[in-house]
């Protein structure tokens, strides 16, 4: 049973629709900076990740969601007995459902006249680490990516009053893998590119 969800995206398409159809099926909703400003704003009930983890955004924004609270919630297997036991004992709640996409750095790298240190922030760290934690953890934590799959999960959702089936979550895994291995590829490109070296 999805009964909270965290989304931080870079590109908001459709996640406001997406955020209202969790909401309205009494899915709590953690965010981060931009995307819970959109969320609030449309009237989205939103908690911040900074205060659910007790510990503020810092270093320019670098710094939001590598925290035992959010990984802890995504990375505790729910039939391991062990792992329930370590996070009640921690005050961690788990986390049933990721929604990130990552900073554009592609889109940024292509931007006639970008810097280097523009282009080194735009390396999305918290993002991939939630990913790749979700994905891993798939049969408990339901991970999307794309924002053309978000109409496809609320009707599965809906249809399957509140949860999602395990070939579903695997599939969104897979895609998690195949998007964070292009990302990083990506970068590796950027960084032969500006150093004429492999």
């Amino acid at each position: 049973m999805i009964k909270r969800a965290l989304i931080s995206v870079s590109d908001k398409k459709g996640v406001v629709d997406f955020a209202k159809e969790l909401s309205g099926m009494g899915i709590e909703i953690l965010s981060t900076g931009g995307t819970a400003k959109a969320l609030r704003d449309a009237g989205v009930p939103v908690i911040e990740v900074s205060e659910y983890t007790g510990f503020p955004e810092m270093l320019d924004g670098r710094l939001k969601t590598l925290h035992p609270k959010i990984h802890g919630g995504l990375l505790s297997r729910r039939s391991n007995p062990k792992d329930m036991e370590d996070i009640q004992r921690h005050g961690i709640k788990t986390i049933d459902m990721v929604v990130v996409n990552l900073y554009p750095f592609e889109a940024t790298t292509s931007k006639p006249n970008v810097t280097f240190d523009e282009a080194i922030e735009n390396i999305d760290i918290g993002g991939p680490t939630m990913l790749r934690a979700s994905a891993k953890n798939f049969q408990d934590v339901a991970v999307v990516v794309d924002p053309d799959d978000y109409v496809k999960v609320i009707g599965e959702i809906k249809a399957a009053k509140g949860e999602l089936s395990k070939e579903t979550k695997l599939n969104l895994a897979r895609k998690v893998f195949a998007h964070t291995a292009r990302y990083d590829t990506l970068i590796a490109d950027y960084l032969v590119r500006v150093t004429g070296k492999k």
